[in-house]
């Protein structure tokens, strides 16, 4: 005799509400013209990983697999050196308290806290909701006129992160549109992949009114890998109409103007005749480069690119950045990061640091992208599958362009633990994982 029971719980319920909370604090808005810093998304960040570790205590049972603990804990040995050989104490312990943050505990308590595909979907449509409102600001203040200064006017959207964190809404609308992408590619309901889709297009605008050319790269590659492993019918039916939307939404609507096309162009070059944020860039990542030619394995320690700059930059570095607009006066802003992650790494923890980092950021890809195999025999992962790659493809182009710094960097954390989940987590890809309302024999 069997008897069936629902599965249908509230969401009230669910331990992932503590890393919503994370994403909600996003929303609100920082300080004009702050120095960064935590903020109260770093601090409920803290708050998810001791709930983590008091149901683990309650529950009493392993928290991690063997593999999972493994690629987790790889960038620990090379962060433990790095920070041992900072320029001062404080600077170490700093530094290694932000990367443990940002690419073990938090990635992990993520992990831990999603319980199954209904709770990844949550978070995934909680950081599309933080896209939209932010993109909803962003366009506002390039309407307006209230944005941060580019090209002597105040056009750039930045929603409520400012001037001086530019990249932080492009990060979140970048986050936002990969999961809707994902979401509306995969095998969800009809009704969530068509408000997945209307997202996806209704992001494209602040996308594209961010002027971040990093940003663009890293969505335009991720997208294009999305497409690829939803299948070749579907990828052209919806790249076509991708297509046709990002004409009609910005050339109809006027987002493309003559400054956005010009910033589109100078991506092309980037080698011929490169502007002076390029410049400069260049000239980081040489001396970043220098860094670890004199300490290969180790690095110069944490937060060193600062002090140990100025000995391996040439004259063609400027003495900083400027910034102005979405409420801050001006400023000049020293540069103290190549913005590059994986030569920021190198040069400040060595071959030792970025081989534990970048191999577990390897490893998490390589997990993820053999379970989407799985899907195909157990399709309602589809979405899952997507996002998760899609987040991990976006993030490792992007940290090419860019690294870890300001407030939005806590969603970096939040995004490598959805993609851990689904790339370590057994029951993401269990043949049989119970949807909501389904009924289960007992």
């Amino acid at each position: 005799m069997s008897l069936t029971l629902p599965l249908r719980r509230p969401f009230g319920t669910s331990p992932v509400l503590s890393v919503v909370a994370v994403v909600v604090l996003l929303a609100l808005p920082g300080r004009p013209g702050g120095e960064g810093g935590a903020g109260p998304a770093d601090a409920m960040s803290a708050v998810a990983v001791a709930h983590c570790a008091v149901r683990l205590l309650r529950e009493r049972r392993r928290p991690l697999s063997r593999t999972a603990a493994v690629v987790l804990a790889l960038p620990v040995a090379g962060l433990a050196l790095a920070a041992a050989g900072a320029v001062s104490p404080g600077a170490g312990i700093t530094g290694l308290g932000r990367y443990l943050q940002v690419f073990v505990l938090v990635p992990a308590a993520v992990l831990l806290l999603i319980r199954d595909r209904r709770d990844f979907r949550l978070l995934a449509w909680s950081l599309v909701a933080l896209a939209l409102w932010q993109g909803v600001l962003g366009v506002r203040q390039y309407l307006t006129g209230t944005g941060a200064s580019y090209e002597g006017a105040d056009v750039r959207a930045v929603g409520t992160f400012g001037a001086s964190d530019v990249m932080g809404m492009a990060t979140v609308v970048s986050f936002g549109l990969v999961c809707a992408v994902g979401l509306a590619l995969g095998r969800a309901t009809g009704r969530e992949r068509w408000a997945a889709a209307a997202c996806a297009l209704v992001l494209l605008p602040p996308l594209a009114l961010s002027f971040s050319r990093g940003a663009w790269i890293a969505t335009a590659v991720t997208v294009t890998v999305q497409l690829a492993l939803a299948g070749p019918r579907r990828a052209l039916r919806v790249g076509a109409a991708a297509v046709a939307a990002g004409v009609v939404l910005l050339g109809g609507f006027g987002v493309g103007t003559a400054m956005l096309q010009e910033r589109f162009d100078s991506i092309t070059r980037v080698a011929d005749a490169p502007d002076q944020s390029v410049t400069d860039r260049y000239t980081m990542w040489a001396a970043a480069t220098g860094m670890w030619r004199e300490h290969p394995l180790t690095g110069v320690g944490l937060k060193g690119f600062p002090e140990y700059r100025d000995g391996h930059a040439s004259l063609a570095l400027s003495s900083g950045s400027d910034t102005a607009g979405a409420g801050a006066a001006f400023r000049r802003r020293p540069l103290l990061s190549p913005h590059n992650m994986y030569l920021l790494v190198l040069g400040e923890q060595g071959l030792i640091g970025l081989l534990g980092l970048a191999g577990g950021w390897l490893a998490l890809l390589v997990c993820a992208l053999r379970n989407v195999r799985r899907t195909r025999r157990s399709p309602g992962g589809r979405e899952c599958a997507l996002v998760a790659c899609g987040l991990l493809v976006w993030q490792l182009v992007d940290f090419a362009y860019a690294d870890i710094g300001g407030p939005s960097t806590v969603l970096t954390a939040v995004c490598l633990g959805l993609a851990a989940w689904w790339a370590l987590s057994g029951s993401a890809t269990a043949e049989r994982v119970p949807e909501p309302g389904e009924a289960v024999a007992r």
